[in-house]
């Protein structure tokens, strides 16, 4: 069995709250060494994660029981997303992804590009078929996964008082 189809995303439970913690704790920090301003500011924090997966909105990815990835990742609205400056390209439902997390045990292994298209999956196993994500303008790594995967720019919105590139992806 190839590494791929060991891959699962699935609900993260309360008592991988540490866990997450942990990897979200590493990605604050990697942001701080890129030199970003994103999650600079005490969010997302422990009690985000805990609150994420109360909502069933946290989800991680694992390769035998291991989490490699976490993500938020909502079948709702963001009220956030509904004032952009530019233009969606669709109305319809979307699923929106926010605090993409990766392990730095699985850092350069393309894990967020897989989690990515597992969320395709998952939007369109529910019969939704856009994604719509965020991202600080100094956030290279994110901005890198959404060209590969062909997300749209579609403007900016913001979140907690700053602007953040919006991007969508049609799916089919």
């Amino acid at each position: 069995m190839n590494s791929k189809e060991q891959l699962v995303l699935r609900k993260a439970v309360i008592s991988e709250v540490p866990v997450i913690w942990e990897i979200l704790q590493d990605a604050i920090e990697q942001r701080r060494l890129d030199g970003s301003t994103q999650w600079q500011d005490g969010y997302p924090n422990e009690l985000t994660v805990k609150n994420d997966i109360e909502k069933g909105c946290g989800h991680v990815l694992t390769e035998n029981e291991s989490i490699l990835c976490y993500a938020a990742i909502m079948f709702d609205r963001d009220p956030a997303y509904e004032n952009i400056e530019g233009k969606w390209l669709t109305d319809g439902d979307y699923t929106v992804v926010h605090r993409v997390a990766v392990s730095k045990l699985a850092k350069g292994k393309g894990i967020a590009t897989k989690l990515f298209e597992k969320i395709e999956g998952l939007s369109t196993d529910n019969n939704i078929y856009s994604i719509k994500v965020d991202t600080n303008f100094d956030n290279v790594p994110m901005l890198k996964i959404l060209e590969k995967l062909k997300y749209t720019f579609c403007g900016e919105v913001y979140l907690r008082g700053s602007a953040r590139k919006a991007f969508e992806k049609q799916l089919t």
